[in-house]
């Protein structure tokens, strides 16, 4: 889901070839992570259609290839951090590149959900294992997003309303996706106390972004609304309002449809019809607020396109909101057994489909031209020498 936060040095520098493997590391940045979500999204999407063999091997053989991604993105990205330490600090005082950061556990997340989806076949009761561990890891990783991006946002970027855009979402969202992926888990833990404890954490996070969530995107409506839409290097940024949302309706779907039975299980069974039901309304009035973003997102990017728009990374924002969306879709679906609602959601994967297709199959040749890789904050206006300092322009 990476922007085009490249904007600022994009003008200034570009690498129209590598001078060698070393400097894919030194431009290594987390907005490579929005591509493990975008392909881990449509996995999972594709795993939703066990009746398909090929729909459903197509998602798990996707979600293998994602954690190869993974796993190499986040040795990149780590060597980055312990051969060029100076220069991966300045995306701490960067205030379009850090919000990136948060890519990082919504990748996760979605080989957690795999790991659900397909890992029985390949690692047999040790999936479930396997996914609790990561999910806790994965808990950790969005809880510093959400509280550590605002913080250095607040202490030590600088920000204004016309220049801020839809990324500003990106690390507050992380944890009501690893929350969606709590809600997932429920049903296959055995012990009770463990299922509360991944209930209320689940919660938790889903408290700790959905609100914060939509206070930005009444802020982005206004930014909009004032100083009208981004240049076209930013187009992708439309879908970006629309991923809080669905995965909060997809978070309150799976919630009510597996919270109330741990909740009966322990001394809140009392309440458990009573929140599963909030649970629900919540989710659907979400679910209904998403497809106003879709609707306007989709009339945006037909404005957009009228023209050429420039290809970056940040068409992967194209990807993950639409498959969350289409999540949701098919969940609702399936609680209110109504099939026209489902079948929506199969028509939404099968644009999702589409729609990564084209999107990988531009990065992979850009990429392999060596035109991706580009770190803004090493651009020579931003000077930080330390992770101590505060991070100075010169403009």
């Amino acid at each position: 889901m990476a922007m085009a936060a490249i904007e600022e040095g994009q003008g200034r520098r570009f690498l129209g070839a590598l001078s060698g493997p070393g400097e894919i590391v030194r431009q290594f940045t987390p907005n490579w992570f929005a591509v493990t979500m975008g392909t881990g999204i449509l996995a999972v999407a594709l795993g939703q259609f066990p009746q398909s063999r090929v729909l459903f091997g197509t998602g798990e053989a996707l979600w293998i290839a994602n954690m190869v991604l993974f796993v190499g993105f986040s040795a990149l990205y780590l060597a980055r951090w312990v051969l060029h330490f100076d220069g991966a600090c300045r995306i701490l005082g960067h205030s379009s590149m850090s919000m990136f950061l948060g890519c990082i556990p919504m990748g996760l997340a979605t080989i957690v959900n795999g790991f659900l989806l397909f890992g029985g076949a390949h690692a047999g009761n040790m999936a479930v294992d396997i996914a609790l561990a990561l999910w806790w890891v994965d808990v950790a990783l969005a809880f510093a997003c959400g509280l550590g991006v605002p913080f250095l946002m607040f202490t030590r970027q600088t920000h204004t309303i016309e220049q801020m855009s839809a990324v500003w979402l990106l690390p507050v969202v992380a944890c009501e996706v690893v929350a969606t992926s709590g809600a997932l888990l429920l049903p296959q833990i055995g012990d009770a106390n463990l299922q509360l404890s991944i209930l209320m954490t689940s919660y938790v996070l889903w408290a700790c972004s959905v609100p914060l969530a939509l206070s930005i995107i009444v802020i982005l409506f206004l930014r909009l609304a004032i100083h009208k839409l981004p240049h076209a290097g930013m187009a992708p940024s439309s879908w970006l309002a629309l991923g809080p949302i669905a995965t909060g309706a997809l978070a309150m779907f799976v919630l009510a449809e597996n919270g109330p039975a741990v909740l009966a299980a322990s001394e809140l069974g009392t309440l458990a019809t009573a929140i599963g039901g909030a649970s629900f309304l919540t989710g659907l009035i979400l679910w209904g607020y998403g497809i106003w973003w879709a609707v306007m997102a989709s009339l945006v990017t037909a404005w957009y396109f009228r023209n050429p728009v420039p290809f970056n990374l940040g068409w992967w924002a194209y990807i993950f909101p639409l498959g969350v969306f289409a999540l949701a879709s098919i969940k609702l679906g399936d609680l209110l057994a109504l099939d026209f609602i489902a079948w929506v959601g199969g028509a939404l994967v099968a644009a999702l489909a589409l729609v990564w297709i084209a999107v990988i199959v531009r990065t992979l040749g850009q990429a392999w031209q060596g035109k991706l890789f580009l770190a803004p904050c090493l651009s020579d206006d931003l000077r930080v020498s330390s992770c101590g300092q505060d991070a100075q322009t010169t403009r």
